[in-house]
């Protein structure tokens, strides 16, 4: 509804209406209905949001998404975002940006959001010094809990959390981890050290990312502190972050297994598309030999059953509907599977799994398809061939089940062995279900339309 509401308001431009609606909505909502929008689109609907309600939307989108905002801004506009965002979003997406209008940004950022960008930013790619972010309240452990709240009360809005507390000593090492509820409940002379927790588990700045965020999943913490090497409390990493980083990662594990990558499956699709005849012709014509071979095949094949055809011509006739029946659960198989991984829908590691539940479908298909393609088959040719709709039927149903076999297995094979899925796909998949559905079919038809032979 909302969606609709702010499409009717700027296809009518109406911006007094459009502004009321996205006052209203929660930022979440906004996001929701964001990609859906055209970036003309986007951008206007951007500028009418409040200035924290955008800052909060910016940092939930994804780079590209905050790089076609930024192109949109003035140089005055771009700065004074990048220059709101948290440290860690900042760095996020100035690794993003070409390295000039990074160096650009940065040196425009104030002193202090400089100092906190240019931390994160010299520690190695993808570690948890990278990602961490330094906005967090720490306070040393001989206050008490009412001079720890006086001093939370002062710099609260400019933490990115401020739920979990870790407390320090004077050398800024990590001594324990107390929560703003037991701050909050504890005597206002009792001292920090005497209500905190210790904190048992800790991560390294040069520690990989992914691991940092499967160790707060496991835990399930609101967020993990991070030390440097003299064991100082530098940063945290949050929630939030880590499961942005276990999406990306699983999605980079997945592709990366199929072959599909973005940078690779980029330079294959620009070899298809841009290459040479020559090179074009080395990637595709082998599998169209093997097209050619299995026609072949199923011309001997059908050689092979000629007395079937003598018997009943009739047989003849449904000869496309069980190839093309095949041929199309094969497509929508091997489709599911492409789309299923590259959206890391399908885990690789669990193809097992997936594979049975595409063969079961594969099965109930063609138990309906064949049904029916009997029932007609049966009564347009029954009076000559009374069980012709059995033997159509049953075939359906066989030829069915082997396209989703094929559907599945063979694209995991190809990837498995690095070979373009894209290219091998179809003709080996249509080879081998045009050869084993025909091969059913006149077995079937064989058995059925014995006494007319």
């Amino acid at each position: 509804m909302l969606l609709e509401q702010i499409l009717s308001s700027l296809k009518e431009k109406d911006m007094g209406t459009l502004k009321n609606l996205l006052s209203e909505a929660e930022v979440v909502e906004i996001l929701n209905i964001f990609h859906d929008l055209p970036p003309n689109e986007q951008v206007i609907v951007f500028r009418l949001l409040s200035k924290s309600d955008a800052l909060d939307l910016f940092e939930e989108l994804d780079t590209e998404d905050q790089q076609n905002l930024m192109d949109s801004f003035t140089d005055a506009q771009a700065i004074e975002l990048v220059n709101e965002l948290a440290p860690d979003d900042r760095v996020r997406l100035l690794d993003e940006l070409p390295a000039t209008v990074a160096k650009k940004m940065l040196a425009a950022l104030s002193p202090n959001e400089r100092e906190m960008t240019n931390l994160l930013m010299g520690y190695e790619a993808q570690t948890a010094g990278r990602i961490m972010t330094p906005e967090y309240v720490r306070l040393r452990k001989e206050l008490t809990a009412d001079e720890a709240l006086a001093k939370i009360k002062t710099f609260a809005v400019e933490k990115e959390t401020i739920y979990t507390i870790y407390i320090t000593d004077e050398e800024r090492k990590l001594k324990g981890v107390l929560s703003l509820r037991d701050l909050l409940i504890a005597s206002p002379d009792t001292k920090l050290e005497d209500i905190m927790e210790n904190i048992s588990v800790t991560v390294s700045t040069d520690t990989d990312q992914e691991e940092v965020a499967r160790i707060v999943q496991k835990l399930d913490w609101l967020a993990v502190p991070v030390v440097d090497k003299e064991g100082r409390l530098v940063g945290i990493v949050t929630m939030d972050d880590a499961m942005d980083i276990l999406e990306d990662e699983a999605t980079e594990d997945l592709m990366t297994q199929a072959g599909l990558l973005p940078g690779k499956e980029a330079n294959r699709s620009e070899l298809l598309i841009r290459g040479n005849l020559w090179t074009i012709w080395k990637v595709r014509l082998p599998f169209l030999f093997i097209a050619i071979v299995g026609g072949m095949l199923a011309a001997v094949l059908m050689s092979g059953f000629e007395d079937v055809l003598e018997a009943s011509f009739a047989v003849a006739f449904f000869i496309p509907l069980i190839m093309d029946l095949g041929g199309s659960v094969g497509t929508q198989s091997s489709t599911v599977f492409a789309r299923g991984v590259a959206l890391g829908h399908i885990n690789m590691g669990q193809f097992a799994k997936h594979f049975v539940k595409e063969v079961g479908v594969g099965l109930s298909l063609g138990i309906v398809t064949g049904a029916i393609a009997g029932g007609i088959a049966t009564i347009w040719q029954g009076s000559e061939a009374p069980l012709i709709g059995l033997a159509v039927g049953l075939s359906v149903m066989v030829t069915a089940t082997i396209a989703a076999i094929l559907g599945f297995l063979v694209p995991f094979v190809l990837v498995k062995r690095n070979i373009d899925p894209a290219a091998g796909s179809s003709p080996i998949i249509t080879t081998i279900k045009d050869i084993s559905g025909l091969l059913v079919y006149f077995v079937f038809a064989s058995i059925f339309l014995s006494q007319l032979m």
